[in-house]
């Protein structure tokens, strides 16, 4: 699998805030703040979803989640993962309204062998 980054000079038809998220991997303050992350085993994502006719990168909307569940990602209103923490299990965040927020989650089931409710499974096809 080959990766690319975009540069100055090829931006890939990104929206402007993804031109920028691209960018910013480059920057000393965002690899430092990479490697501080690292050592929480924690990454850095770009939150974006695509066109459904065309494909082309869009910004994830402020009200919109990515959710994996079976396999499969879609996208789905905020309020349901914030409500549904028995469901689904946060994996990506941003900072919005001043504070952490959940933009990607898992949906979970409970563990079918009898165990603690704390015994989770992603959900499969």
């Amino acid at each position: 699998m080959t990766v690319a980054n975009v540069s100055q000079g090829d931006t890939y038809g990104l929206p402007p805030a993804l031109i920028t998220a691209q960018a910013a991997i480059h920057l000393p303050e965002v690899r430092e703040m990479l490697r501080r992350l690292s050592e929480y085993e924690l990454g850095i994502f770009m939150p974006h979803m695509h066109d459904g006719n065309t494909g082309e990168f869009r910004s994830l909307p402020d009200e919109l989640v990515q959710v994996e569940s079976g396999l499969a990602v879609s996208f789905r209103p905020s309020g349901e993962m914030a409500g549904g923490t028995d469901r689904f299990l946060a994996v990506g965040w941003c900072w919005r309204a001043g504070a952490p927020t959940p933009t990607a989650g898992c949906e979970r089931v409970a563990d079918e062998s009898g165990g603690t409710g704390n015994d989770v499974k992603h959900k499969m096809p």
